[in-house]
């Protein structure tokens, strides 16, 4: 397929988050499209963001007009656009209001959590870990902590250990939604990084996937992590894009993954219901027995009530954030606010916060809590829909209204 095959819509978007990945290049987040595209520009001068912005601007107009394009794609280009646009603007030194921002790049605005709905949910875990154990009596904070102690991963198990998860996930993933032939998956261990995994999709059906090591890896969150990374979520929705859009359809425009888009809100909700669309709601115990042979354990009952109180705090991240970028607190106050909340120590609270306070990341976290109300809704228990995730182009909007 020749460049003059191409919707040139479709090459001007890809180009435009080429060019923004010059002045960012974390706003890339992956590309496996078209060599000669990439080569294009990076051989050229780094345009002006004022410029890229205008090209954005300009962009959303055509996608508008939505003159040869199919009604469907040419809103989810426009969406994506938008946040574009948005990212391009914020680049030109525009000041965004922080709420705002969130809505044009995510498609979403999320309200707060109150504390009084945090303080509920510590209650709650509080009674459920109350049992007959010898810590009953100890504050939460001690009882968390020791309880976090006893399920970490020791680093030299901890490959092991995803080999063996990758493995049943992956079989499971295979039967449930398929996979091609030739996929897999690259696992690597890193450092200073400010989030606890990533996966980069590089095309051909092949991801590289790091897991951050920074603080210690439990087995209370490492099924989790690995459905979310790998089986069925971000990898699997990778190969499913590329043989079904790319592939057959030649939507190239899925070729590339850009931060400050909506379509990181759909791929990170679908990546966190991943593993209760593989084998139930009740994800812990579904997963006990493949961590028990690799080597691990999980203390069902207390994880599960960790995993209820997990889910509640969800919206609280945002929050945070929302106490950082719109209220201006002090980075130090929000970290004391994190550990209170969370009912965890400094370390855990600071890389928390870390996550927020990176200029690439502080818009993106509400892609979680809210990505996974909009997917679980959208699925109703109905592991067919979540296939639907994998493999469609949905905006927000489109994924609420359908659900």
């Amino acid at each position: 397929m020749s460049d003059s095959d191409i919707d040139s819509p479709v090459r001007r978007y890809v180009e435009l988050g080429l060019r923004l990945g010059r002045h960012n290049p974390d706003i890339v987040d992956s590309y496996y499209g078209r060599k000669q595209w990439r080569d294009r520009i990076d051989a050229e001068p780094v345009r002006p963001a004022e410029e890229l912005r205008d090209a954005a601007g300009e962009l959303i107009a055509e996608f508008d007009a939505d003159t040869h394009l199919g009604s469907a794609r040419a809103r989810w280009l426009r969406s994506q656009t938008v946040g574009l646009h948005t990212v391009a603007r914020h680049l030109a030194g525009e000041r965004i209001e922080y709420l705002d921002e969130v809505e044009l790049c995510y498609g979403v605005r999320p309200e707060r959590i109150t504390t009084d709905e945090v303080m509920a949910a510590q209650h709650a875990l509080d009674r459920a870990l109350k049992g007959a154990s010898d810590e009953a009596s100890a504050p939460l904070s001690q009882r968390l902590a020791a309880m976090r102690e006893r399920h970490v991963i020791p680093v030299d198990k901890l490959r092991g250990v995803i080999d063996n998860l990758a493995q049943e996930l992956r079989a499971r993933t295979r039967a449930a939604f398929g996979l091609p032939d030739e996929e897999g998956v690259s696992f690597d261990l890193v450092s200073d990084k400010p989030w606890s995994g990533f996966n980069v999709y590089q095309g051909g059906f092949h991801s590289l996937v790091t897991i951050n090591t920074d603080l210690p890896v439990l087995s209370t969150s490492i099924a989790h992590l690995i459905a979310h990374e790998a089986y069925p979520g971000h990898h699997t929705e990778g190969c499913r894009k590329e043989l079904g859009l790319v592939r057959e359809r030649g939507q190239l425009e899925q070729s590339i993954a850009l931060i400050g888009t909506p379509s990181c809100l759909l791929a990170e909700g679908l990546a966190d219901l991943g593993l209760e669309a593989l084998v139930g709601p009740d994800t812990h115990a579904a997963t006990e027995p493949m961590l028990r042979d690799a080597g691990v354990h999980i203390e069902l009952e207390s994880v599960q009530a960790l995993s209820v109180f997990s889910e509640t705090l969800a919206r609280a991240r945002g929050t945070l954030a929302l106490m950082l970028h719109a209220d201006a607190a002090p980075v130090d106050d929000v970290v004391r606010t994190a550990q209170q909340w969370f009912v965890i120590d400094e370390a855990r609270a600071t890389q928390m916060v870390r996550f927020l306070t990176d200029p690439t990341w502080r818009a993106y976290v509400f892609c979680y809590a809210e990505g996974h109300r909009l997917c679980r809704a959208f699925m109703a228990g109905d592991p067919r829909r979540f296939a639907r995730l994998l493999d469609e182009q949905f905006t927000p909007q489109e994924l609420a209204a359908a659900a």
